[in-house]
């Protein structure tokens, strides 16, 4: 139930108790519960976050290096920054990795290239531009048929272009923290009447303007080994061998990049053996992978827009 829940929020994360009961044959009680259950535990929260790229921003992987009193400090203040996507510990507690959207606005750009370097506690600090991916965020649940999909996915009509107003980022922060969060809380934050604000939603969704996502920690899945991988690919082998660990099941995000390495990979696996067995028997033979550098993921800090205190 909990899996089928979980499947059904990742197709829309805004559908109604009552259209997930439906498809699901369980009461709407049911459902309400079993959520309301999960995000009181922390196992389960939607969230809405803005397509940076519909305006011209870029995502950008930073790696930081911090003095070893430090690196918690600093990734708590990166994760409360609205520029920061997610944000990570990793290597003993001493590296940041976290993901910017810049060059849509100056703030941005301010961040990443000025105040980061500034810090004194940090020691060394690389950024790669995202060039393309092959794998993005993906979940490890999928339960329903194709069938209960279908009926699941939202009927939005197409918009193509859209700007955004203060109004709009007004919703798009309480989004950001619950993307399920009630039209009257939408209301009173955007200042929207509730026809507007519905109306406003469903053209910032179909504009693919906002997306939602599902938050899950991946131990709730029983995967206790995430790492973070960057790697040296051939450039000709690129293209292959992102594709080919897009099509790994340990693999959440894949990403082609700028930078001394070419290639980022965020990758789960049941436990460390497991982890050492996908790097020597899945990754290790792949043609054209030259150099792979390994960092466990020590701990979350940010995921997909919200801050984890």
């Amino acid at each position: 139930m909990d899996y089928a829940l979980v499947h059904a929020l990742q197709i829309d994360g805004r559908a109604s108790f009552r259209t997930i009961a439906d498809v699901l044959d369980v009461s709407e009680h049911t459902v309400a519960r079993r959520y309301r259950k999960l995000r009181a535990h922390g196992v389960l929260r939607v969230v809405g976050w803005l397509n940076g790229q519909r305006f011209g921003r870029t995502s950008w992987s930073v790696r930081l290096v911090c003095t070893p009193d430090a690196a918690g400090q600093v990734a708590e203040a990166l994760a409360r920054r609205d520029d920061t996507v997610w944000v990570r510990l990793l290597s003993g507690g001493t590296e940041i990795a976290c993901g910017v959207q810049a060059g849509g606005d100056q703030d941005g750009d301010a961040l990443l290239l000025k105040k980061l370097p500034r810090t004194p506690r940090i020691v060394a600090m690389s950024a790669h531009a995202t060039l393309h991916m092959f794998a993005g965020w993906r979940s490890r649940v999928a339960v329903l048929t194709d069938e209960q999909a279908e009926r699941l996915r939202p009927a939005l009509p197409y918009e193509k272009e859209v700007s955004l107003s203060a109004r709009d980022h007004a919703i798009l922060r309480v989004l950001a923290q619950d993307g399920r969060a009630g039209y009257g809380e939408l209301v009173a934050a955007g200042g929207w009447s509730h026809t507007s604000v519905r109306r406003r939603l469903d053209q910032l969704r179909s504009s693919d303007t906002l997306r939602f996502d599902v938050e899950i920690p991946s131990q709730a899945l029983g995967y206790h080994a995430e790492a973070w991988l960057w790697m040296k690919v051939e450039p000709s082998a690129l293209a292959s061998v992102g594709e080919a660990m897009a099509a790994h099941p340990e693999a959440d995000v894949v990403a082609a990049t700028t930078g001394p390495t070419n290639l980022m990979a965020g990758v789960a696996c049941r436990d460390t053996r497991d982890l050492y067995r996908y790097l020597t028997e899945r990754v290790a033979p792949l043609h054209g992978v030259r150099e792979l550098e390994t960092a466990p993921v020590i701990r979350t800090v940010k995921r997909v827009g919200t801050f984890l205190s």
